[in-house]
């Protein structure tokens, strides 16, 4: 019939059609991605706020590992929690102080500490290779034999030259001890800048347990795995019809017959 024309469809090569990219089930995929991500990205920061207190610290007494105005992130804890060698928040109304302190317990109840011993702290007659220390061992702190009380914590600062910790204080009747049940909190890590976990000191080691790290690196998985499954099946619309467009079958003329 001349002069009339109609279009075909060309096929794929390989097969036929299926419909849209990824289709159904890749829809339902991408929601079921969006929304597990959401439980782990909310769950995440849920914890954390449980756990954490976010804290300023306003001076340089435990300089180099925390600076003056660096954030950290401090876990809720008991004070019958708190180990040798860890960075822990108080508050002490002797200590002359309007808010919660951070410095680092060397001493605990039962405990007889002195300084310094070729420039070392020692405790229960063990000399301490204090490698956090800034600038090595402290020849002119003088800190005479204290045996710690029962219940309570014998706390220095990392900077020992300038910090106002338990050695200025040794003329009160605790002899500079602050209480358990004083803390608040200890330090987890540096959040601003990002300087991480705090290491756990090994030289106090030897003599007892030290205390675990909180289960703050699992927070911040579970944080990055939500977003990202979030991020992922958000994006999984506009990507499917990106590559819909590129796929669609080609219409061309049948010539007349």
């Amino acid at each position: 019939m001349g002069g009339e024309s109609t279009t075909r469809t060309a096929p794929h090569s390989g097969g036929t059609s299926t419909g849209p990219v990824g289709g159904r089930t890749g829809q339902r995929l991408s929601g079921l991605a969006v929304a597990l991500g959401l439980v782990l990205f909310l769950g995440g920061f849920a914890w954390g706020a449980v756990l954490y207190r976010p804290y300023t610290v306003p001076t340089g007494s435990m300089t180099p590992t925390i600076d003056i105005g660096d954030r950290v992130l401090a876990q809720r804890v008991d004070g019958d929690e708190i180990r040798r060698g860890d960075v822990v928040v108080f508050t002490d109304k002797n200590w002359l102080s309007n808010g919660p302190v951070v410095k680092r317990v060397v001493a605990v109840g039962g405990d007889t500490v002195s300084c310094c011993t070729d420039g070392k702290l020692t405790v229960n007659g063990k000399t301490i290779d204090e490698t956090y220390l800034k600038g090595g061992p402290v020849e002119d702190k003088s800190i005479p034999e204290v045996k710690v009380p029962e219940d309570r914590l014998f706390l220095l600062g990392d900077e020992r030259q300038g910090s106002l910790d338990s050695s200025a204080h040794l003329t009160d009747a605790a002899q500079g001890t602050v209480a358990r049940s004083a803390v608040n909190a200890r330090v987890d890590a540096v959040v601003w800048p990002m300087k991480g976990m705090l290491e756990r000191p090994t030289p106090f080691e030897p003599l007892g347990a030290l205390s675990s790290p909180g289960p703050l690196r699992t927070i911040l998985v579970l944080i990055v795995v939500g977003a990202v499954l979030v991020l992922g099946g958000g994006a999984y619309g506009p990507v499917a019809k990106l590559f819909g467009r590129g796929s669609r079958p080609r219409t061309e003329p049948v010539g007349a017959r």
